[in-house]
């Protein structure tokens, strides 16, 4: 494979790309939340330990908390009552630390959510479901969930990571639906309360690390999640 070459003929599909996600339309919350009853808004990761501190923490990530919180009370007042929250508690010696800096170990206060989800006055209401990996539903309670509300059909998704935790999650419930035949449900993804973390090439080299180009790689990801059905907005609301 060559650089020069796959930049050049990557062009066309990057300025379609771009375009396309540049022009994203913000989704009335009417429009996504048809039936309260039917609905349920998951986040992602939105920790202290991916927003505000730790060696996994960014400040590119930590600007979605806004959006997520905004989201989460416009849901609630429309009446939605399914709310979760899926979060990274590792034990000390998680086998993911083989792939990621040790972050998020339970009990500590990474692995908290952030202060503005967390003061939310119906927090007590989400339904929090740990995970030891980057999928929300491998090892997790979230499968028996789902299961035991059949009902719900439309699934709004936010948090973090774009390309990690945030895919899986959004996949997963893209994919269980196809699998189970189930064609009326909706898996929905607002843009501004989605993001990935950036580090530079020259940053990784100089720790140690995997170069992770921030804008590239949230791009495709919302380009994947888009090309297998799930409903990429700019975002939910007005």
């Amino acid at each position: 494979m060559n650089t020069d070459e796959l930049v050049s003929s990557s062009r066309p599909f990057l300025e379609w790309a771009v375009e396309w996600h540049n022009n994203l339309e913000h989704m009335p919350v009417e429009s996504a939340i048809v039936d309260p009853a039917r609905t349920a808004v998951l986040s992602v990761d939105v920790l202290r330990g991916f927003c505000c501190q730790g060696p996994l923490a960014s400040e590119r990530v930590g600007s979605i908390v806004g959006p997520v919180v905004k989201l989460f009370e416009a849901a609630h007042a429309r009446g939605v009552q399914h709310f979760v929250l899926a979060q990274d508690a590792h034990p000390a010696d998680a086998v993911e630390f083989q792939s990621y800096p040790p972050h998020c170990v339970a009990g500590t206060v990474e692995a908290e959510p952030v202060p503005e989800l967390a003061q939310l006055p119906f927090v007590e209401e989400c339904e929090v479901i740990q995970k030891n990996s980057i999928s929300s539903s491998v090892g997790t309670a979230l499968p028996a969930w789902l299961e035991a509300r059949p009902q719900l059909d439309t699934f709004i998704v936010v948090g973090d990571c774009t390309d990690l935790c945030t895919y899986q999650l959004a996949m997963y419930l893209r994919l269980r639906a196809n699998a189970m035949q189930l064609p009326g449900v909706r898996v929905i993804l607002p843009v501004d309360a989605v993001e990935t973390y950036d580090l530079p090439v020259e940053a990784a080299q100089e720790v140690g690390a995997v170069p992770h180009h921030g804008d590239l790689l949230h791009l495709i990801f919302l380009y994947s999640l888009m090309l297998n059905g799930v409903e990429v907005v700019a975002g939910v609301g007005q």
